[in-house]
């Protein structure tokens, strides 16, 4: 077996879906016998929101005010000044999982210091600022190699910009989300006051693709027949700016009367630390994610392996792993069957039939068989990285 060295690149140290996979897929690798090592722009110096079985790189960053294109283009810059010798990029592979990533690898493309980049397409935005547009159009068009987590995304690169991507998937760490409790699940409700329930949890923050105000709407409807019933809100580290539907959420809140804090109806948790999430998952009764939009949806198979009940879209990526036994599909238009999917859930027996189908679901996704899936694009690249680089 040829060892390869892989860099990987990914937009921020925050526990975000997209960092949390790049951090797996480098573990996975490392456990196949090559060395991935994650790189991120981290301003704070803090490192990576959680330890990792793989070798990472905190890349030197300025802390950036201003709008989101200067923050942008800081953190590409980041990248360049980072990957700016010949020693830093004495690597076979370089994958960038996002338009940062991407827009600096192609750079030191055109700078003749790598030959070319395999690039991740989690997921595609709608940016209305061009310049967010073009980066992001750029990192997936420049990339030797494309790949995608779901059919979906692969398709739609294919639709619209002719291009093939291979489907890696995603995956689940089995050792980490369990089912069984832990004494840590009892401190975690008395840290952010959850009551007895029911406890509903949206991950994501207050963000528009993740459908906030939707879950909002059916939680307040819940409440007329639940009053003790808790919606927590946890993660929300973003790049992006989400003020305008983060104020929306909030007058939604106003509106129907329901307080944010710890021990109030909505509890808003931020960003988690992964060594919480799986008790998170465990002392809710059901996740709530009617997304929009989604790359794949991965705190889903996490919610799952914990025990927990998943509400998910009537739309791809989820109809494209889960069947209809393992989860409560939805149309995301719709509060009032939001809110009875999870009034469903709370049946006994509803929620004995998708806890007893989790288990085979999340044993189908494994972290090692995705980094397996990585190694055909991987191996091109590298025999690219031994060619001459031609002006």
């Amino acid at each position: 077996m040829t060892v390869l060295r892989i860099a990987i690149l990914t937009h921020s140290t925050n526990p975000r879906g997209g960092v949390a996979h790049c951090l797996a897929l480098a573990e996975a690798l490392c456990g196949l016998g090559h060395e991935a090592v994650v790189h991120a722009p981290d301003p704070a110096g803090r490192g990576f929101f959680r330890d990792a079985a793989c070798p990472t790189v905190s890349v030197a960053a300025q802390a950036v005010g201003g709008t989101t294109v200067e923050l942008v283009r800081a953190r590409i810059n980041d990248y360049l000044h980072h990957f700016s010798t010949p020693a830093a990029c004495d690597f076979d592979v370089f994958h960038a999982h996002d338009g940062i990533g991407g827009n600096a690898l192609a750079t030191l493309k055109h700078r003749r210091l790598i030959p070319g980049f395999v690039r991740t397409v989690h997921h595609v935005d709608s940016f209305s600022d061009p310049q967010l547009a073009e980066w992001q159009d750029r990192s997936i068009r420049e990339a030797a190699r494309l790949l995608c987590v779901s059919r979906t995304w692969a398709d739609w690169i294919r639709d619209d910009l002719g291009a093939e991507a291979d489907i890696v998937g995603n995956g689940v760490d089995l050792s980490i989300y369990r089912d069984t409790p832990t004494e840590s699940d009892m401190a975690l409700r008395e840290r952010w006051g959850l009551g007895p329930g029911p406890l509903i949890l949206a991950v994501g923050g207050f963000e528009e693709r993740k459908n906030t105000l939707g879950i909002i709407e059916a939680f307040a409807r819940l409440r007329a027949h639940h009053p003790g019933a808790q919606l927590v809100v946890a993660g929300g580290a973003s790049l992006l700016d989400h003020a305008t539907y983060r104020a929306r959420c909030r007058a939604a809140l106003v509106a129907h009367g329901l307080v944010v804090g710890p021990g109030k109806a909505v509890v808003e948790t931020g960003p988690v630390p992964q060594a919480d999430m799986p008790a998170l998952y465990r002392v809710a009764d059901v996740l709530a994610f009617p997304s929009w939009k989604e790359g794949f949806g991965l705190c889903v198979l996490e919610a799952m392996a914990c025990g927990t009940p998943a509400i998910v879209s009537r739309q791809p990526p989820f109809t494209e792993y889960l069947a209809a036994s393992d989860a409560l599909f939805v149309n995301p238009a719709d509060s009032e069957a939001i809110a009875g999917a999870i009034a469903q859930v709370l049946v006994p027996d509803t929620r004995a039939r998708l806890r007893a189908a989790a288990p085979a679901r999340v044993a189908a996704h494994a972290w090692r068989a995705c980094a397996t899936r990585h190694l055909d694009a991987y191996a091109a690249c590298a025999r690219a990285q031994q060619e001459p680089i031609h002006a």
